[in-house]
């Protein structure tokens, strides 16, 4: 969430920025300012009643100690009228703040300078490729086919026992999940991330303070008992353990891994087969509080940490900064990357990596202090280091042979084996 006071200072740079995320703001900026203008007229008015009221007390207490209570009581009854209009300002402030705040949640966040104009998937600037991609044959399988000659994962029955999209994995191909998840902790332990294990359950609260709601009411799963959500990543917990904290070291560096919830509303097509688009995946995440000063540094480290990762994997992939209309409604800024799956002949998914800068830390109220004691907003920063459907079946795709599929050397530890036959 945007600060008000950043508004006030710079409504017209901020109304250009968000341009480029195919936002106009104008009116819900101006109409913002215009409400706070009214709120500190009557947080005026009402700080002055409220001055009234105690000159009123220390009089009313100098009259009756001196023993004019007949005045005293006249003052009573004056200070009652006052109470009466000061309760009424309060209701008013109440109500103007909370229209506010209704705006201010509508507002995203600013795109950092450096995000280009655009509006969808072509738009994205490709910063570099690493890899080469792999040849197979013009009969090779799609992962979802060699996933059922493998018998690895079974699509129709995660649809008979709950749906589309949710998949049970069997056998080695259970087991190359469980080494993939234990892999991506390591590689993140190993960097300096301490690892959690997060409730897959939150309440609307943490959902709120990253931003999930309301942007993204319609793709959550939601427990409407007890107004809880299922996770869309752990992004929400792990962010939501620093609400309300002062920090006093940075950085703060977590993984966690967790299944993820996403409703998905709406996906439908080829694009969607297998493993491509599920409403319950497994994901292992990166999380970093970090310092105003330090944030994009921060961003690049980690940027080269899951590069890392798909190097060691033996995957190629590129890395693409998102464009404008691309960008989420919380990020500043996004790099993403994409796995190329051979059997699909296109790039796949598998991270983002994105600096929301301080809007997440002002829902969070999340801060530091800085060298004169004044409470300052921290930056977060998070990252899928990885999730792992699409890296499964780009594994899956780019490593069969005739007779199998290869796994990469790095997982062999994992696995306890080398391929699949």
């Amino acid at each position: 969430m945007l600060h008000i006071s950043d508004l006030r200072k710079n409504s017209q740079q901020i109304i250009k920025l968000l341009k480029v995320k195919n936002f106009d703001a104008k009116n819900l900026i101006n109409n913002v300012i215009e409400k706070d203008n009214n709120r500190k007229t009557l947080q005026q008015k009402s700080d002055e009643l409220l001055s009234q009221q105690n000159q009123i007390a220390k009089k009313i207490g100098l009259l009756y100690k001196n023993g004019k209570s007949e005045e005293a009581n006249d003052l009573k009854n004056s200070s009652i009228e006052i109470k009466k209009e000061s309760q009424e300002l309060l209701n008013q402030l109440n109500k103007i703040e909370g229209e506010i705040h209704e705006i201010l949640v509508q507002i995203p966040n600013i795109p950092h300078e450096s995000v280009p104009f655009g509006n969808s998937d072509e738009d994205n600037e490709i910063l570099k490729e690493f890899g080469d991609k792999p040849k197979i044959s013009d009969d090779s399988f799609p992962h979802w086919e060699l996933a059922e000659k493998y018998d690895l994962i079974d699509f129709k029955l995660g649809n008979k026992i709950t749906g589309s999209g949710f998949p049970v994995f069997k056998g080695k191909g259970a087991k190359l999940q469980r080494a993939l998840i234990s892999f991506f902790l390591d590689e993140n332990i190993n960097a300096g991330y301490q690892e959690f294990l997060p409730p897959s359950v939150v309440n609307s609260d943490s959902m709120f303070g990253t931003g999930a709601l309301p942007d993204k009411e319609g793709q959550m799963y939601h427990v409407t008992n007890d107004d809880l959500y299922l996770i869309p990543t752990a992004e929400v917990p792990v962010t939501n353990f620093y609400r309300d904290t002062i920090i006093k070291e940075f950085p703060i560096k977590c993984t966690a891994y967790t299944p993820c919830f996403r409703r998905e509303a709406g996906s439908y097509g080829k694009d969607v087969r297998g493993l491509n688009r599920l409403h319950q995946f497994d994901k292992v995440e990166i999380v970093q509080i970090e310092h105003p000063d330090n944030s994009y540094k921060t961003l690049d480290n980690m940027v080269d940490h899951v590069s890392s990762i798909l190097n060691k994997l033996e995957l190629p992939f590129r890395i693409v900064k998102l464009c404008g209309g691309d960008l989420s409604f919380t990020s500043s800024l996004t790099y993403d990357f994409e796995v190329y799956s051979a059997a699909q002949d296109r790039w796949l998914e598998v991270s983002s990596v994105s600096n929301f800068e301080s809007f997440q830390s002002n829902r969070l109220k999340l801060r530091y202090k800085d060298e004169d004691g004044k409470s300052k907003l921290c930056h977060t920063l998070n990252g899928s280091a990885l999730a792992l459907p699409r890296i499964y079946a780009a594994l899956l795709e780019n490593n069969q042979y005739e007779n199998g599929i290869y796994i990469p050397k790095v997982l062999h530890s994992y696995t306890g084996f080398e391929s699949i036959t």
